[in-house]
């Protein structure tokens, strides 16, 4: 297989990532410096930054993340992060971000190919959030989430919402910025106070314990390669 599918096969990153660290010179193949067109075979030995990697087998990791935990491998300050939580045996990673603050549905797996497209703004996978707020709640301000919300980085696409209480709105988005459900509700006149993410790409952790997680079925992980073209 072309050594940017290895890599991300093995769980170092995605092909886009992969690629970049073959064009930087930090993989070999045999002790050769990689090539964007290098072919790898079941007996080459492929380093990356002079340590041997493998193709692992594939793992999809469901977590149901709890506040406090920060969305990395690793973390420079000490926080436990999503990895030390779900203790896979693969190296699994996290599938976009989830803010220390928010809670909820978060995906890991050494699966490149399927956590780029997952995570790629292009396949416009659902996500769902519920977001209490300060204050009452008006129709307007629903309205107007749905719609779309003039923020520093242009106005969000439609989306869907729902108010599920005095100050409780849930939200599906088809984007994945930073800090989006926060800026979208301050926008229109509501702060968060409590944020968490129920859904997304159509599984939810109603039956995963806060801080728990689970492998997917091999059924959640077909329906997931179909939804993003794989």
């Amino acid at each position: 297989m072309r050594l940017n599918r290895y890599l991300a096969r093995a769980g170092i990153a995605s092909r886009r990532a992969a690629d970049e660290l073959i064009k930087k010179g930090r993989v070999t193949v045999n002790g050769q410096r990689g090539e964007l067109n290098t072919f790898v075979a079941a007996r080459d030995v492929v380093e990356v930054d002079g340590e041997r990697v493998g193709k692992q087998d594939l793992a999809h990791v469901l977590l149901n993340k709890p506040l406090g935990v920060v969305t990395t491998a690793s973390d420079p300050e000490g926080r436990p992060t999503v990895v030390d939580l779900v203790g896979y045996e693969a190296r699994v990673v996290p599938v976009g971000r989830l803010d220390i603050d928010t809670s909820g549905i978060l995906l890991l797996t050494n699966d490149g190919d399927l956590a780029h497209r997952l995570a790629h703004p292009r396949y416009g996978v659902e996500k769902t959030y519920v977001a209490d707020i300060e204050g009452d709640l008006t129709q307007p301000a629903i309205a107007a989430l749905a719609a779309g919300v003039e923020l520093e980085d242009g106005t969000t696409a439609p989306a869907r919402a729902r108010q599920l209480g005095r100050s409780r709105v849930e939200l599906v988005l088809h984007e994945g910025r930073n800090r989006q459900v926060r800026r979208m509700c301050e926008a229109v006149g509501f702060p968060v106070v409590r944020l968490r993410r129920t859904g997304y790409a159509g599984l939810d952790v109603s039956k995963v314990p806060t801080g728990e997680s689970r492998a997917l079925t091999r059924d959640e992980v077909e329906a997931l390669r179909r939804l993003v073209g794989l």
